[in-house]
């Protein structure tokens, strides 16, 4: 949309930092603020009615989070584009915001340079992570180290896998938003681990694995 504005909707709950970037952003040219909603699902009505470019969407929000609202606004109109701003670093939420259909992934920490360059990027179509994250998403998507298959040689490749992130500290909810797995998956799989090492906790179970190597 080169001759156009980008038509912004901004989500989020804190009246100063919403306000004060609504300003910012209203005094970049090619970006024209059309609109800001205090909570997820004002947000998602908001977004049906305005039809904007882009939504900026905070992820911890009364009521409804940023997360559903993400969801509701891409079903609903898919060629809106959403780019999350927020303080969380979790990759849980991370993953669960890309599943959602948010196209970007920002820090509240980004400086303005960052945000309307993000801003641009998803009005174009492209996916756009700060560079933390972006950092992380390419750890995680990396192909993973090579396991020594005699290591734990009674374990499965999944539980080598899950045994290997319990060393590193994950709870099961996290291993399970990391692996994609449901939570009832992840708990019999840790539990097949502790009867096949003869570990009676997780804190034996990190001290086998990381003794050998693992997290």
């Amino acid at each position: 949309m080169p001759d156009e504005s980008i038509r912004v909707l901004l989500a989020d709950d804190h009246p100063v930092y919403r306000d004060g970037l609504a300003v910012l952003l209203g005094s970049i040219s090619g970006i024209d603020v059309i609109g800001t909603a205090a909570d997820g699902q004002e947000a998602v009505e908001r977004a049906s009615a305005l039809q904007p470019d882009i939504v900026v969407m905070d992820v911890a929000m009364p009521g409804l989070d940023g997360i559903e609202a993400t969801r509701r606004v891409v079903a609903d109109s898919p060629h809106i584009g959403v780019l999350m701003l927020t303080m969380s670093e979790e990759d849980a939420t991370l993953f669960a915001a890309m599943r959602a259909g948010a196209r970007g992934y920002l820090l509240k920490g980004a400086n303005q340079t960052e945000i309307v360059r993000a801003i641009q990027a998803v009005a174009h179509g492209e996916a756009i992570f700060g560079p933390a994250i972006a950092r992380r998403v390419a750890e995680y998507f990396a192909p993973p180290a090579r396991q020594d298959d005699t290591t734990f040689p009674q374990l499965t490749p999944r539980e080598r896998e899950i045994l290997s992130l319990i060393a590193a500290g994950r709870s099961n909810p996290q291993i399970a938003s990391a692996l994609f797995l449901s939570p009832k998956t992840v708990r019999n799989n840790v539990s097949n681990i502790f009867a096949k090492l003869h570990v009676a906790d997780r804190t034996e179970a990190i001290i086998r694995a990381r003794d050998a190597g693992l997290g």
